[in-house]
């Protein structure tokens, strides 16, 4: 059986013998948004526990809407410009208008990612469009400290300031936070690197709950919420998309209960009982633009984790078009590499900010300690290939076969969307 995985901006095909006992995970068929156009303007008419975005808007002087930098998949050309729009018409002026690319720690979008990411050049030509920079301290406003935790928060000033705030966003699982969306969009997206350094660093990394599709106890959800207690009023524009990238959810409102409503949306699609575990686990970074870096493959290999069969293979298929990452991140692999997984956690767990990006190589030793990673990624430089830290493959299929004759008898998992499907292991019960 041939199956397409997500690949940069198209597919891989992988082919599973016949005989071999094959489960393909992957959402259930989801409902689609016939006019998302109508959608976006009733959404933000018909406000979650909030005014709609024209009452908002009525007697402010500016606005800023936060967006996903360009690792996300997020549809703005849908949503931003009407959005604008409506701004526009209650009465704040376009000099007034900034939409912020919430970076995070990540790098900058430019040029013509820029005008990728935004996908309207109208909105390009008649508001402020920038980048959030985490490093600056100058372009940051301290709002205290978190009282559980005591993390410093540092926010970017451009959004703290602004008479309305909206934050917008995909909604999809998130292999620390639980979900993506909504208050992840301001942290870490717009906060200070000290922040982000704070509430990423290996103590909440560590804890069981800091994982895929979980609120409860997570240490980094619940941070996010007190942040934007401590911030005040604040929107949302949320969205769902299929595993075709179209609309299939929208709403506008208070940032809390928007992004709770879209949360209950898309659980019923992406966590996918699973009754098995498999010697075989075959999945993607799910394409472009998630699987451009390394880095972000990651996400990739932690997903499906819960249904890999200990000592069992887990074979991920990433374009990695733009290298490893951050120089931060290489750093990270280089010391992992150095001093091997249990004394490079050992050593993390004793700091109280981690260094930039070396969570994410904590993230990789996940599905390490269960099974056996490999990765093909035929745009990754030799010379970076060692630093991954996992088995390196040429073939995608002959890795399948070297899997299936070390597990004779076992059966495969393939998950072709990657890590916007978490599959959950449930055994069958009698």
């Amino acid at each position: 059986m041939q199956i397409p995985l997500r690949y940069g901006r198209s597919s891989l095909s992988i082919t599973i013998p016949d005989q071999i006992d094959l489960s393909v995970i992957r959402k259930p068929v989801m409902p689609l948004i016939t006019n998302p156009n109508a959608a976006n303007e009733q959404a933000m008419t018909d406000a979650v526990d909030s005014p709609s975005i024209d009452q908002l808007a009525a007697g402010a002087a500016t606005a800023c809407i936060a967006i996903c930098d360009i690792t996300r998949p997020v549809p703005n050309h849908l949503f931003l410009r009407p959005m604008i729009q409506r701004l526009l018409a209650a009465g704040i002026p376009a000099s007034g208008i900034t939409v912020l690319v919430a970076t995070g720690l990540h790098r900058p979008n430019e040029g013509a990612e820029l005008a990728e990411l935004i996908g309207d050049p109208w909105v390009i030509d008649n508001v402020t469009v920038a980048n959030h920079f985490a490093r600056d301290d100058d372009d940051h406003v301290t709002l205290g400290k978190t009282k559980t935790r005591g993390t410093v928060v540092r926010l970017d000033r451009r959004f703290v300031n602004a008479d309305v705030r909206i934050a917008t966003g995909l909604v999809e699982p998130h292999f620390m936070a639980g979900y993506s969306g909504g208050r992840k969009v301001i942290a870490p997206g717009l906060a200070h690197a000290e922040t982000i350094t704070t509430f990423h660093s290996a103590r909440f990394m560590a804890d069981p709950a800091a994982a895929n599709c979980n609120f409860d106890g997570n240490p980094l959800h619940e941070e996010q919420m007190e942040i934007v207690r401590m911030l005040g009023d604040v929107q949302a524009l949320n969205t769902v998309i299929d595993e075709d990238r179209n609309l299939s959810f929208v709403n506008f409102g208070e940032i809390v209960g928007s992004h709770a409503l879209a949360v209950d949306f898309v659980r019923q699609y992406c966590e996918v009982a699973v009754p098995n575990k498999f010697s075989t686990v075959v999945t993607s970074a799910a394409g472009y633009p998630l699987d451009k870096t390394y880095y972000q493959t990651v996400k990739g290999m932690v997903a499906p984790i819960d249904i890999l069969a200990p000592g069992g293979d887990l074979i991920i298929a990433s374009e990695c078009s733009e290298g490893m990452g951050s120089a931060e991140f290489v750093e990270a692999q280089r010391r992992l590499l150095e001093c091997g997984p249990d004394a490079f956690l050992k050593n993390i767990l004793q700091k109280s900010h981690a260094d930039i990006d070396e969570w994410q190589t904590q993230m990789q030793l996940k599905p390490m300690s269960i099974g056996n990673v490999h990765l093909y990624a035929d745009k990754l430089p030799p010379s970076d290939q060692a630093l991954t830290g996992v088995r390196f493959v040429s073939d995608l299929n002959d890795a399948i076969q070297a899997s299936l004759e070390r597990n004779p008898g076992g059966s495969v998992a393939v998950i072709p969307e990657g890590p916007y499907v978490v599959p959950i292991y449930r055994p069958a019960t009698l």
